[in-house]
Order: structure tokens, then C-alpha cells, then sequence
């Protein structure tokens, strides 16, 4: 009888690493967080002054006490200006990642599918024209054996 090794820690952990997708994401995890850099200037560098425009540019200085009174750390203070400019941040995020990565890539995978889709299409039409030529081919070689017999 042969014994089957498995494969130890180290080989699976190695096989794991090597996988394409485990650096793919390695790699979207470094862009994610170049790119929520440059996110969180645009808020901090025009959003935040536009509200300022209004109120205060930091949007964390809006708040709402839920007791009697809010001094120092007394008090119950909801930051709701820190959920607005968390949610700010993440609905420019979502945008620019929709319209420049996600879109972009829908269409060029649709694109890619249906230029696929068409070569299958003609190399089956191909296929079918091949098909009914070698029949006819067929019916000529049958009509004359056909035809010779008869004579």
C-alpha cells in the first residue's frame, strides 16, 4: 500500500501566497489605500470648505447634545457631523470607483463577450456551410452511382 502525504503547513501556505488572486487583492489593498488618500483630500480640500461656506468647515464641530447640557465631558453629544463627513467620503469614493473602474471594465467585458460570441457565431456558420456543401457532395456521388447503374 502507498501512503498519500499531505501536504504540509508550510507547502499550503505556500500554495496560498502563489495564488493569483491573493496578490491581486495585495495589490487592490495598496491602490485602496493610495486612493482613500487622495478621497479624503478632496473632501477635506473642497467639500468640507463648501459646507464651511455654510456653517464650519470642519464637519466634525457639528454636533447635538442629548442631555440637559453638553460642557466639556459632560453630557451626551451626537457627532452626527462626523457620520456625515464618513459618509461623504465614502459616497465619493463609491462614485469614482463606479465610474472609473467598474463601468469602464463592464463594457470592455461586454465588448470582449460579444466579439466572442461572433467568432463563435461565423465559425458555426462556417461549420453549417461546410456541412451542406460535403452533402450535396454526397447527393452528386449517389445520384451518379445511381445513374451508372442504370446503364
Amino acid at each position: 500500500m502507498s501512503e498519500k502525504r499531505e501536504p504540509s503547513v508550510w507547502q499550503g501556505f505556500k500554495a496560498f501566497l502563489m495564488r493569483g488572486n491573493v496578490v491581486d487583492l495585495a495589490v487592490a489593498v495598496v491602490i485602496g489605500a493610495a486612493f482613500t488618500n487622495i478621497v479624503n483630500s478632496v473632501v477635506k480640500g473642497i467639500i468640507n470648505p463648501l459646507v464651511g461656506a455654510i456653517g464650519t468647515q470642519n464637519l466634525d464641530n457639528y454636533s447635538s447634545c442629548l442631555s440637559s447640557s453638553c460642557k466639556g465631558t459632560h453630557g451626551i453629544r451626537l457627532m452626527w457631523g462626523s457620520v456625515l463627513g464618513a459618509t461623504l467620503t465614502f459616497l465619493i469614493t463609491a462614485t469614482v470607483v463606479y465610474f472609473l473602474m467598474v463601468l469602464p471594465m463592464s463594457k470592455y467585458l461586454a465588448r470582449q463577450a460579444a466579439r466572442k460570441a461572433a467568432r463563435e457565431g461565423a465559425k458555426e456558420v462556417v461549420e453549417v456551410s461546410e456541412l451542406e456543401v460535403l452533402k450535396e457532395i454526397r447527393d452528386a456521388l449517389v445520384a451518379q452511382r445511381g445513374s451508372g447503374h442504370d446503364r
